[in-house]
């Protein structure tokens, strides 16, 4: 007679791997200017602990998404919750702590001019009130060595910087209050493809180091595929794909498919104008 499979018991039975909890939820936001619908009742969470990349062409909104999580622009309608706290409308005094949270690395890296690296390392830090000046300029230095720039840079001006050096002190910023949760808008922008990969590195291990949530907006599939345990897909307003980085070439979504492989062909429309 054949023998009858056993059910393994509970006990038997490999574990489940838990899914973490979501550091950021967002469900429902909206966001138009003028007539200009930008987001569309998108939905997203970003698990604690973990890296997720937002891709999608230019002016699709991934840097409105941002904004609006950070508080710069105020949605229409929608929820954003930070560890449950919701954002969306709150007071200036909730905003204030949750950005406390908050470590930034700017498009531009969008660094003061009329200040020396080290002041702009510490920019947080000395506003916040947290440490004193000498404190400060020590963390700054000690900052500037975990992205790769001796205690001589910490006197320079941005001026004086190549822009892999401007990026560098931007992120030594985005890390200096040690952050829960680290924002990246196209980090490599405007980089060499050497430069871009040493940036790629650099926040792949910091935001580990860190034990960090990390959101992050790219056009640059080599970034993404560097720094992402996740990846999402924002098309006309909405998230349209999500999945973890390993699946990317393999969505089955076309959209994706075609954003990915840089096709001009295939659902995603671009308008040419004619010269002449």
């Amino acid at each position: 007679m054949p023998r009858t499979p056993t059910i393994p018991t509970l006990a038997e039975r490999p574990a489940a791997v838990p899914t973490p909890p979501a550091k950021i939820a967002i469900r429902g936001l909206v966001k138009s200017f003028g007539t200009k619908k930008v987001l569309r009742g998108l939905d997203l969470d970003v698990a604690e602990g973990r890296s997720l990349v937002v891709i999608g062409g230019s002016g699709t909104g991934k840097s409105v998404l941002i904004k609006c999580v950070l508080g710069i622009v105020t949605p229409d309608a929608g929820s954003i919750r930070v560890d449950g706290e919701e954002l969306v409308g709150a007071s200036r005094s909730t905003l204030d702590e949750a950005r406390k949270k908050f470590g930034m690395l700017f498009q531009g890296a969008a660094l003061f001019d009329s200040l020396p690296v080290w002041e702009n390392v510490a920019f947080g830090l000395l506003a916040r009130r947290l440490v004193d000046r000498k404190t400060a300029r020590e963390r700054a230095i000690a900052t500037l060595a975990k992205v790769g720039l001796g205690p001589e840079a910490a006197d320079l001006y941005p001026a004086e910087l190549s822009g892999g050096m401007q990026k560098r002190v931007g992120l030594a910023r985005a890390i200096a209050a040690e952050p829960e949760i680290l924002f990246f808008d196209e980090p490599t922008t405007g980089l060499d493809p050497i430069m871009a990969d040493v940036i790629n590195e650099l926040i792949r291990r910091l935001v580990s180091e860190l034990g960090a949530t990390a959101l992050s907006i790219t056009h640059d599939m080599a970034s993404v595929r560097k720094i992402a345990d996740r990846v999402a897909m924002l098309y006309d307003g909405k998230i349209i794909w999500e999945g973890p980085v390993e699946q990317l070439d393999d969505s089955g979504n076309p959209y994706v498919d075609q954003f990915v492989h840089g096709r001009a062909h295939g659902p995603i429309k671009v308008g040419v104008e004619r010269i002449g």
